[in-house]
């Protein structure tokens, strides 16, 4: 038998579970079901996974601490309170911590503002080996409020059910199957929604997104997968997502630095990151120049809006390279030329990072006669080994663009690794299965490290005006 837990009629406690480390609760043994404060009380999950997700103040006195916490729901019952009222309340299960004892509670959601404290615990959530003492208090260790004020590491914050968005136009496609898969593994909801179906109503009090006639319900993080096609459409969804403080797994400015070909290989030049030398023109009647400027033929010419190795065209000699140009110009595009890396062979690896660190890598090699190592171009994907130079540009290169989840593609030369494209929205299939890894949970644990559970909404302080401060 377990040593006898003496409890006085209030006691600090806390919910791991639902990041609560500290509440100052009143135990009721005349009391039969326990409750919690909560407010902005929003259900959401399916029939099979019911969640709920609520916001918590856990300090009376400090109505700025706001925690956001999400559990399984299990009962939604009628509960009658001490002054008469029966309400509907939503029924959660959730380990509570009093004293170093570790044991689950059924509690009850309710707004219990006026209420002197934020928890009630009633008999049916006391162990039998828990003794009350009614004339006694804080018989156990006394907690403080200001462990929210701290912050924790991410690896220590504790896993909550998320309702997560992927904003697709290929809600069936391998990559979003599969983070589907890995986040409902872990207890989440995520639903896909096409992008091009949402509007937004932009305002300063209440911005939303809106979606087949009605304001979509608040998620906690949007995973942002954009086709190319969308770009601008999608980054303006993913900034009204923001501007609502839901994570997004990549904000929109690091997805548009990223699709910009010219801006992303300016910002990764100002990082002093390698690259084939490029140029770049629209105007320029110099075709002959720009060709000199990468180094002569042979070169490669890209369209910037290309994606998946189209609108990539390799130019074997001079005369070609100039027919190319002049012709990618006479049809008023933006365009770059760039240096052919012979000794890669038609060989590329794309490497995977998220969070800032590389969690897995591929090498793409090109069909017999092709030099495009792409897999929608045929390319054929196998496992490779990084050297610690390619891991650390791989990381570089999406930290200089800011974005949380990349693909970077590299090619192997002879003065080091040169980064050809990072990509915003990178596929898993083909480095999955290259692989063997579990890249899709590794995105959905960056979401979990990155949610915010704890959020300060202290008001700004006013400015002093200089006739003020003067007196």
């Amino acid at each position: 038998m377990s040593d006898v837990l003496n409890l006085g009629w209030e006691e600090w406690v806390s919910l791991p579970e639902l990041t609560l480390p500290a509440i100052k609760a009143k135990i009721d043994t005349g009391a039969r079901t326990s409750a919690l404060h909560a407010v902005a009380i929003e259900p959401f999950g399916t029939e099979k996974n019911p969640q709920v997700r609520f916001i918590m103040h856990p300090d009376p006195n400090d109505p700025t601490i706001e925690v956001v916490c999400s559990a399984k729901v299990i009962d939604r019952r009628m509960v009658t309170s001490s002054n008469g009222v029966a309400e509907s309340r939503f029924v959660i299960r959730s380990n509570i911590v009093i004293g170093g004892q570790k044991w689950p509670i059924d509690i009850s959601l309710t707004n219990r503002e006026t209420m002197g404290y934020r928890m009630l615990i009633g008999r049916s959530a006391l162990k039998e080996n828990i003794s009350v003492s009614p004339g006694a208090s804080f018989e156990q260790p006394v907690l403080s409020y200001d462990t929210y004020k701290k912050r924790q590491r991410k690896k220590d914050l504790p896993r909550r059910p998320l309702r997560i968005g992927i904003l697709t136009q290929e809600p069936g496609n391998y990559s979003n199957t599969r983070m589907i898969k890995a986040a409902e593994a872990r207890g989440h909801v995520i639903e896909c929604i096409t992008t091009s179906r949402c509007y937004m109503a932009i305002n300063n009090q209440k911005p939303e997104v809106h979606y087949d006639g009605q304001a979509l319900p608040r998620f906690d993080a949007i995973i942002p997968r954009i086709g190319s096609r969308l770009t601008f459409y999608g980054m303006a969804v993913v900034r009204q997502f923001e501007s609502m403080g839901v994570y997004c797994l990549n904000p929109a400015s690091a997805i548009g630095a990223s699709r910009d070909k010219l801006l992303a290989h300016q910002v990764l030049a100002q990082h002093k990151l390698g690259m084939p030398n490029t140029a770049f023109a629209r105007s320029s009647r110099d075709t002959k120049g720009i060709i000199d400027l990468v180094g002569g033929s042979p070169v490669v010419v890209k369209l910037l809006e290309s994606t998946q190795g189209k609108g990539v065209v390799l130019a074997d000699t001079r005369k070609a390279a100039m027919a190319l140009v002049d012709a990618f110009r006479g049809l008023d595009a933006h365009f770059l030329v760039q240096e052919f890396v012979k000794e890669a062979s038609g060989t590329d690896i794309r490497c995977l990072v998220v969070e800032g660190k590389v969690v897995g890598s591929m090498k793409r090699t090109a069909q017999p006669g092709e030099f495009r190592s792409n897999l929608h171009q045929g390319g054929k994907a196998s496992k490779v080994r990084l050297t610690a130079h390619e891991r650390q540009t791989a990381v570089k290169a999406a930290r200089a663009l800011k974005l949380n989840v990349a693909g970077v593609d590299i090619l192997r030369s002879d003065t080091g690794p040169k980064i050809l494209e990072v990509n915003s929205s990178p596929g898993l299939e083909g480095i999955e299965k290259a692989t063997g890894k579990d890249i899709a949970g590794n995105i959905i644990e960056c979401i979990e490290h990155n949610v915010r559970t704890v959020i300060r909404t202290e008001k700004p302080k006013r400015r002093r005006t200089k006739k003020a401060a003067n007196g």
